[in-house]
């Protein structure tokens, strides 16, 4: 039983909530909604059919259903439902509610885009796409004309793509900041506004999800006085935050900390931070060479994404700074023979590198609904062998606390490498096989580390799995 997101916007926000009804669809020119099997039924429907001025036909369906499908598509900032109006045509208070709705829900992106018979609104939450809205082709110019113009880009440009921001503030919220990206797709113009977070209050290092063994590995990186760290995984992993994490901790008036990043997506207070500007030829590699004129202590980089960049990182660590800054690979270890694809001898590699980390988001599993179930050892991937055996799983089941997906926020999963002595004589000599080396050492893979996740019954075996293939 799933309405189709093209009949949500048949009746608003409000409605939807106060009355707990949820459009089926229209059916012989009459509104078919399911409803509450419990309420008054003539009641419900006299008021219904005044209301929306139309005939209206009630689908009688459990109390528990109707929660389920009023907390799913009708979801708020909080597990029970708020009377608040939802919109669907683009004007002001549209914006206004889609943007502080998308806050409130800590979500990380919201997604404007148009097709050749509806446009649509989708929000990202814990990393997985939710459809919120329907927009009609009538109004979806004036949103996109309306974001451009808070953005300062070029309304009359609709066949380049643009890049813009937005200072938001909200008397309901504080202030933060949104990047805005417009693309032209084959029916108009499609818009990711991403939500950044100005505050960094709420990060710390020892909540990200390190283990004790990998914290005190990562720990002791850091606090060298020069060399280079690396995180890598794939976008949205969360390698940012753990790099604001590890300034925070590294943010000390007898420091002078810089950084070039693309975004700025949390402000530092104390920390020297750089917009990377590539239109005027601020990237990432000409802000590192101006920062060693700067006498740095510790220098963050976005992103090496460049033999260039990586060069300039290289260069950087030599002359005595730290280094902080992420990089594209699967692996902890990848980093190593991606540095050296980039051009960078592996003699430079094994003398700068401190520690390499790799990183990955996994959702956790609502604690108010998940379920202990069986557990079958051949549900695992066929090259994966457990490090012990398990009876029992936890699964996702679906409750109004988290929106019916059975997940509720997510965690960090860490590889933490760190490169000693052994390790570096490896890297000069070009091994790229060290996995007996890091197991004497007792360095745990991701897909060790997930599995504990998994085994302690925080996260799911389908959430984890693509990281049991991977090793």
């Amino acid at each position: 039983m799933k309405p189709s997101a093209d009949t949500l916007h048949l009746i608003n926000k409000a409605i939807a909530l106060q009355y707990r009804v949820v459009p089926k669809g229209m059916e012989n020119q009459s509104l078919e909604l399911f409803c509450d099997e419990e309420d008054n039924l003539a009641n419900l429907l006299d008021e219904l059919q005044i209301i929306l001025d139309k005939p209206i036909k009630l689908n009688p369906i459990a109390k528990t259903e109707i929660s389920r499908l009023l907390s799913t598509h009708y979801l708020s900032d909080t597990g029970t439902q708020e009377k608040e109006l939802s919109a669907i045509s683009a004007n002001d208070d549209f914006l206004t509610t889609l943007i502080e709705e998308a806050r409130k829900l800590k979500s990380s992106d919201i997604h404007i885009e148009t097709f050749e018979k509806k446009s649509r609104v989708r929000v990202r939450i814990d990393g997985m796409m939710i459809e919120r809205y329907q927009i009609s082709r009538e109004d979806y110019p004036a949103l996109v004309n309306k974001i451009k113009i808070m953005a300062n880009l070029d309304i009359a440009e609709k066949r380049l793509p643009q890049d813009g921001r937005i200072h938001y503030k909200s008397a309901k919220q504080s202030a933060f900041d949104i990047r805005v990206s417009v693309l032209p797709t084959l029916h108009g113009e499609k818009i990711v506004l991403r939500l950044l977070n100005n505050s960094s209050t709420d990060i710390d290092l020892y909540t990200l999800g390190l283990s004790d063994f990998d914290m005190e590995n990562y720990l002791q990186g850091i606090q060298r006085p020069n060399g280079i760290i690396l995180i890598s995984g794939p976008t949205g992993s969360g390698k940012t935050t753990t790099l604001y994490a590890t300034l925070k901790l590294l943010n000390k008036t007898t420091r002078n900390v810089l950084t070039i990043e693309d975004p700025i997506e949390y402000t530092l207070e104390g920390i020297n931070q750089v917009q990377l500007k590539e239109s005027i030829g601020l990237g990432f590699a000409s802000a590192l060479r101006t920062f060693l004129r700067q006498d740095p202590d510790v220098i963050m980089v976005g992103e090496i994404r460049d033999p260039e960049t990586a060069n300039m990182a290289i260069r950087a660590a030599l002359t005595g700074h730290l280094v902080l800054s992420t990089i594209h690979t699967n692996s902890a270890w990848g980093t190593v023979s991606r540095l050296m694809d980039m051009g960078i001898p592996s003699f430079l590699v094994a003398n700068t590198l401190n520690t390499t980390v790799a990183q990955r988001l996994v959702r956790l599993l609502c604690p108010h609904c998940k379920e202990a179930t069986d557990f079958d050892a051949k549900a695992y991937p066929k090259q994966f062998k457990a490090p012990f055996s398990l009876e029992k799983q936890f699964v996702a089941k679906g409750c109004s606390e988290c929106y019916y997906t059975g997940y509720k926020g997510r965690k960090a999963v860490y590889e933490v490498i760190p490169v000693d002595a052994e390790l570096a004589f490896e890297i000069k000599q070009g091994n790229m096989y060290i996995e007996p080396l890091l197991k004497t050492k007792q360095i745990k893979t991701l897909s060790e580390n997930a599995f504990e996740l998994f085994a302690e019954g925080q996260t799911s075996l389908e959430e984890i799995f693509p990281l049991l293939l991977s090793i």
